[in-house]
């Protein structure tokens, strides 16, 4: 599968595949305990690492993965985020996936990228359901699922933390 993105923009951000110059960028953003209040412990770095070459070689072998979020204006590197095609129970979905600096919080960054990559899932990847899964006590993140229409698919515990899967009706 080839899916030929290549990026897309919104008023504010450009959304581009991730390239290995981004590693250290990434790493910091993802290990960066302020980034994940919401979860048990940050990820590592060497967690990280090998979460980015996995991400890394979807890109080369699918096409699609999560991307850099760029403010256009600027250019800074505010956060990760996008669709993962992944497995969840004996289904493929997209994994709507963000992770942003915490100065990049409460600007609807979120919400932006979000809607972006989604509107074009439907038109490229219609095949997959969207799914995002948000721990239970990340009340941001599920206030953005709402945000998108998203509705309570399941819940379940990963890492040891309750988490409810949305999908749209």
């Amino acid at each position: 599968m080839t899916s030929g993105f290549t990026e897309l923009r919104t008023c504010r951000l450009l959304l581009r595949p991730l390239t290995a110059a981004d590693r250290e960028t990434v790493v910091e953003i993802q290990t960066d305990p302020r980034a994940n209040v919401h979860n048990v412990e940050p990820p590592g770095r060497a967690e990280t690492e090998e979460k980015f070459e996995s991400w890394l070689a979807d890109w080369a072998e699918l096409g699609i993965c999560y991307v850099a979020v760029i403010e256009l204006e600027t250019g800074w590197f505010a956060g990760v985020g996008g669709l993962q095609l992944r497995e969840f129970g004996a289904e493929k979905v997209l994994n709507l996936y963000y992770r942003f600096r915490p100065e990049a919080w409460g600007q609807g960054y979120a919400t932006e990228m979000s809607r972006a990559v989604i509107a074009w899932a439907d038109e490229h990847l219609p095949q997959y359901p969207v799914q995002i899964s948000v721990y239970l006590r990340n009340e941001p993140s599920l206030r953005v699922a709402r945000r998108l229409g998203f509705s309570t698919y399941s819940e379940s515990f990963y890492a040891g933390m309750l988490t409810r899967h949305f999908r749209r009706d």
